[in-house]
């Protein structure tokens, strides 16, 4: 598509435009220094274009970047004179100011009342993006059916562009993540629902895709790809999205089953593309922001971060209650999903804190995540019941997305950001006593699982204590170690973790109550443990909880 179309079509959607005071404002200090404008700055822009010397046409109330072209150039005077008679708002030439040449441009800026300004820091293409980012956000959508969106709010500009194109709409980054897609859910096709399901586009696809060349044409076109419809596969259309020079992501369309996509919906995508450009790069730009926040509730909760810095970044309240929830899978992991990659339990967890309408920093963890959960009620008892009720969501609807048990450590509510730290030790606590236990149990407190808590610290003060040889317990894991298939540690463990109820502990096994008596009697045979001793009893259950969990064996194996 040419340059010369695409100004065209930008300032068509355009409308009546926004001032130039207005844009700068927007944009911050730095982006642009004007020189001259002989109509003030109350003059309206409609569009930012790249002069294009093969298609030298101007719109009205065009922004016009005059790339490569000198400030002290006759050609430089010749541009703002045709931007004059174009009625363009202005034009923007590079920082190089040549001071002869400042007299020339401003009598030609006078003489045909064009604005002049100059370009400061940004390069060429950093500044195409951040000005049309600036109209987008200054109330200037170049989608009509995009005007009243915020800018950021993909999801809604997925559900303008479905609107306009017939189909439903996926708009995605360069890794084939889903930043947004359309409501359209009416008789989708399996690609559709398993890229929304995952969040991406599936990792065979992509690879295909890579392959076969697609994404090389996809990125070096300003055009839309069309793909025929192949059984029940359906016609489907896509579109780069770029700011300047880079590119951002795509839009994908893809007819809904029975539906053809409209007549035009080709048109409607590649203008789409343009209007997703602000909304990709405000999302970008979020992006890092969260980068920022992420470090910053990371250093808090390590007690080697500020409140103030935390709470200055992620807009949160400073002085009000917060708590903190550890979340991991029954391992105590983040939960990867089938290609190995836990980012999408961070997301997971992200959107559904979203959904929630919570005020929640999420922060990955040694694999698993911890959820800052501010603004609170202030009073202590409902306060707690939010915590609650947010990591009994939170565990349910992840468990259900992932297929894998989630489970929620709750720290306790404290005061302020400042103490958020202390929440999360009792957080953890909580997790990795409900890893430890196992069970139903998927959300508790730390006086919920007290006990186990208790024991978990009791041995981890005796991990470095040096037991003597030979212990009742070391002969019998050597004995299975010279035995193979010998399952006798094992049998102990369960027996003793039963509480000497034999027919329990068989049945933890898999065994007859009668095979595990009969272990038991190798067991005092081979180890000489006196399982009517209090302490031996005591000592060999510490031993073995110190002693790492041996793998799962078949039912019924073993002596």
């Amino acid at each position: 598509m040419s340059e010369s179309r695409d100004r065209a079509e930008w300032n068509t959607a355009s409308g009546p435009g926004v001032s130039l005071e207005r844009l700068l404002s927007v944009v911050g200090p730095g982006a642009l220094e004007p020189d001259t404008a002989p109509g003030g700055l109350a003059v309206a822009v409609g569009g930012v274009t790249v002069l294009d010397v093969l298609a030298p046409e101007i719109r009205p109330r065009e922004l016009v970047l005059a790339v490569g072209v000198a400030a002290g150039s006759a050609q430089a005077v010749d541009v703002v004179r045709r931007a004059g008679a174009a009625g363009a708002a202005g034009v923007v030439f590079g920082p190089d100011r040549p001071e002869g040449a400042a007299g020339a441009l401003r009598a030609a800026a006078r003489e045909t009342g064009t604005a002049v300004l100059f370009r400061t820091w940004y390069r060429w293409e950093e500044l195409v993006a951040v000005l049309r980012a600036g109209l987008a956000a200054a109330g200037l959508p170049p989608l009509p059916e995009a005007r009243g969106l915020l800018l950021g709010d993909l999801d809604g500009l997925a559900d303008a562009v479905a609107a306009l194109v017939g189909g439903s709409v996926t708009i995605e980054d360069t890794e084939s993540r889903v930043l947004a897609y359309s409501s359209t859910e009416e008789n989708v096709d399996e690609m559709r629902r398993l890229t929304i399901l995952g969040r991406r586009v599936p990792a065979w696809r992509v690879a295909a895709m890579r392959d076969a060349g697609f994404f090389r044409a996809l990125w070096m076109t300003d055009d839309v790809l069309h793909r025929r419809a192949q059984g029940d596969d359906p016609e489907r259309l896509v579109c780069a999205v770029r700011a300047g020079g880079e590119v951002l992501g795509s839009v994908w369309v893809a007819a809904v089953a029975g539906h053809p996509l409209a007549p035009n919906a080709a048109e409607a995508l590649r203008a789409a593309s343009r209007a997703a450009a602000p909304h990709l790069l405000h999302h970008r730009t979020r992006g890092v922001d969260s980068r920022l926040v992420e470090d910053a509730a990371r250093a808090l909760l390590e007690e080697r971060g500020s409140a103030e810095v935390l709470a200055e970044r992620a807009a949160l309240p400073a002085r009000e209650p917060c708590a903190v929830l550890a979340v991991g899978t029954g391992t105590g992991g983040p939960g990867p999903d089938a290609s190995g990659d836990p980012s999408r339990m961070y997301a997971l967890l992200a959107l559904h804190c979203a959904a929630l309408a919570h005020r929640i920093v999420v922060v990955p963890a040694g694999g698993r995540a911890l959820l800052l959960v501010s603004a609170l009620e202030r009073d202590p008892d409902r306060a707690r019941e939010q915590v609650m009720a947010l990591g009994t969501s939170l565990t349910v609807r992840l468990s259900a997305a992932t297929g894998t048990p989630v489970r929620a450590g709750l720290g306790e509510v404290v005061p302020a950001l400042e103490a958020a730290a202390r929440s999360r030790r009792s957080a953890e606590q909580a997790l990795k006593a409900l890893v430890r236990t196992g069970g139903a149990r998927t959300v508790a407190r730390v006086e919920d699982v007290a006990d186990t808590i208790g024991v978990l610290q009791v041995l981890e003060a005796l991990r470095n204590v040096e037991l003597p040889p030979g212990t009742s317990v070391a002969r019998l894991a050597a004995f299975d170690a010279a035995h193979s298939g010998s399952r006798l540690v094992e049998s102990l463990r369960a027996y003793l973790d039963h509480f000497g109820d034999v027919p329990a502990a068989a049945r933890s096994l898999s065994l007859h109550p009668n095979s595990l008596r009969y272990r038991l009697g190798r067991i005092t045979a081979v180890s000489d443990l006196d399982l009517d001793s209090p302490d031996a009893r005591l000592l060999a259950h510490l031993q073995l909880r110190l002693a790492p969990e041996e793998p799962a064996r078949e039912p019924g194996s073993g002596a």
